[in-house]
């Protein structure tokens, strides 16, 4: 304290000197107009100056935090471009694999699962309804997605149905691009794919191509949806194709089918055993 006593003693002149300074400063700026007026311009440009570059060094110290925000919203607005996307696909999709209405001349009786194999070479359901509702062997059992399989077996309140994944089961089918037709069966192996035989080689054919009934038997009637074509490969005589179809129905967790109980006509379906009857008479005729 003395210290600073000492030196302030032995630089009076020079304290008293800034004091008038400061004194007379204050009387020139206050008491005239001009002078004020350069005064505040002066230093707002000074304070103006100081705050853009106080501002400018927080701005870059902030940067990092404005790049991370940037960037969670730019995920964000991806994340929601993804969905977007999936959306429309899965509706385009949706509409690929819907379920087209049955005619008004078909009736179809709603069952549930209540037992199922699917590791088996000849795998079985059992559903809640049988010949007390009206369902009969030879009848086309479908759901949602698609189709599920043919009543095999049945009682008066259960049935037994044949599934796709069955090596005995065998559909028609055809593609929907191209309307070539052939047979869908399972071999063993995976529970949602099957595959497509009997498609010559000159047929039109691409991946992802659906797979449906052609109708060309009294189970199914044409256009119902039974995969989507997953790979193509040849038979092992390489006259046809062997395609790999991805199967819509998810046996795995299929509780809700429909039976189809009226597609069947009586009158077409005498009329083919008649034709069966007459050529066989006329094969047995021919050979005495």
């Amino acid at each position: 304290m003395r210290a600073l006593i000492d030196i302030i003693v032995k630089n009076k002149h020079w304290f008293l000197f800034l004091a008038l300074e400061v004194i007379s400063l204050f009387f020139l700026f206050s008491h005239n107009g001009y002078q004020k007026n350069v005064y505040f311009t002066t230093a707002n440009g000074v304070v103006g100056s100081t705050y853009d570059v106080i501002s400018s060094i927080t701005a870059y110290l902030y940067l990092g935090e404005e790049n991370a925000a940037l960037e969670r919203k730019n995920e964000q607005l991806r994340r929601e471009l993804y969905e977007l996307k999936q959306t429309q696909e899965s509706a385009k999709s949706n509409q690929a694999e819907r379920m087209p209405a049955l005619a008004r001349k078909y009736d179809v009786v709603p069952a549930q699962v209540v037992n199922m194999t699917l590791h088996k070479a000849n795998n079985l359901i059992t559903i809640n309804k049988g010949e007390a509702d009206g369902i009969r062997p030879e009848m086309g059992v479908i759901c949602s997605r698609g189709v599920v399989g043919i009543v095999y077996l049945t009682s008066k309140h259960y049935s037994i149905v044949i599934p796709l994944l069955n090596t005995d089961s065998k559909v028609s089918c055809r593609l929907r691009s191209s309307e070539y037709f052939g047979s869908l069966i399972w071999k063993r192996g995976y529970a949602d794919r099957a595959f497509v035989t009997n498609i010559p080689c000159h047929a039109p054919i691409k991946k992802k191509d659906i797979v449906e009934t052609n109708g060309f038997s009294d189970i199914f009637p044409p256009g119902l949806p039974i995969g989507r074509i997953q790979s193509i490969g040849n038979s092992t005589d390489g006259m046809s194709y062997l395609i790999k179809v991805k199967l819509f129905t998810n046996f795995a967790t299929l509780r809700n089918v429909s039976v189809i109980t009226n597609y069947t006509s009586p009158e077409r379906h005498q009329l083919e055993e008649q034709a069966q009857s007459t050529a066989a008479q006329d094969s047995t005729q021919s050979q005495q």
